[in-house]
């Protein structure tokens, strides 16, 4: 059919731009992305309909969180090493895709609690929970547990990165050390501690954000990191409050599928605080 504006045909436009559409010698977009890799790997257990949504909400989650532990070991490589500029735009980019991941809830939401149900027995244990993506980043955004790696241990290789990040220093730890090196006084029992043990809230931290906070101007760099920090905690506490109310939504006060209480244990890991001094700051100023 011709365009009624220029009286050419779809394929003459195409010709046109020079679109390459031989691709019998060359990578195409899929070969690229390996689309026959990803796109089978959807295998609905259940003769239910909404598997495949159930399915695909979580594989892209756990794509998300792939790119988000990309950028925050690179985020936090880059304020070991003073970069910070680069820093911000890793962070900035992982509040981005926390909030995508806020929205995606919407989408699962329009699952109903029959529906659910009817899927539910196909999925056994399988939870969550048992996320070894997310459990790196949570660990790796300072909360640590060491409990939390006992569902890897059938895993040899996702329990090795998973103590990885429990053993190293957090995104805030890192976070410190740079303060001290930027001459702002820091309790040693804070920059030289057991990581593996969760962070606890320190005078000397707090009075070190509090100088920040007070002067921009004079710390310009460690005030915006500290912005930045203040940005994608709020960013994660959205997105766990979303999982909440989708699944008190779908499921109820039910158990969850990994052997939780489900919507009373989600509640209660929206209590966690990750960088409790520059929340304290704010009533400090």
């Amino acid at each position: 059919m011709n365009s009624p504006a220029t009286g050419a045909s779809g394929e003459d436009i195409v010709h046109a731009e020079g679109a390459q559409l031989d691709f019998s010698g060359a990578m195409s977009y899929g070969d690229y992305l390996q689309l026959d890799t990803l796109l089978s790997a959807q295998r609905p257990l259940s003769p239910t309909h909404n598997e495949m949504l159930f399915i695909i909400q979580h594989q892209t989650s756990e794509l998300w969180m792939k790119l988000m532990l990309h950028e925050l070991h690179a985020a936090r490589d880059q304020i070991r090493a003073d970069a910070l500029q680069a820093a911000f735009k890793m962070l900035s980019r992982v509040s981005r895709i926390m909030e995508q991941l806020v929205h995606a809830w919407d989408v699962l939401a329009t699952m109903t609690p029959s529906e659910y149900t009817a899927l539910r027995p196909y999925l056994a244990s399988s939870s969550g929970f048992q996320s070894w993506q997310y459990r790196c980043i949570e660990f790796l955004l300072g909360n640590k547990n060491a409990a939390m790696l006992r569902p890897h241990a059938h895993r040899g290789d996702r329990l090795a990165a998973v103590q990885a990040e429990w053993r190293a220093p957090s995104l805030y730890d890192e976070t410190l050390r740079l303060l001290a090196r930027r001459g702002l006084p820091i309790a040693q029992d804070h920059l030289e501690r057991d990581w593996t043990q969760p962070y606890t809230a320190s005078d000397t931290v707090r009075q070190a954000w509090l100088s920040v906070y007070r002067a921009p101007e004079q710390h310009w760099e460690l005030y915006q990191l500290g912005e930045e920090l203040v940005d994608l905690e709020d960013a994660f506490r959205l997105w766990r409050f979303r999982h909440v109310t989708t699944v008190e939504r779908i499921i109820g006060f039910k158990r969850g599928t990994g052997g939780t209480s489900g919507v009373s244990y989600l509640r209660r890991k929206l209590d966690t605080v990750l960088f409790p001094e520059l929340w304290a700051v704010r009533t400090d100023l």
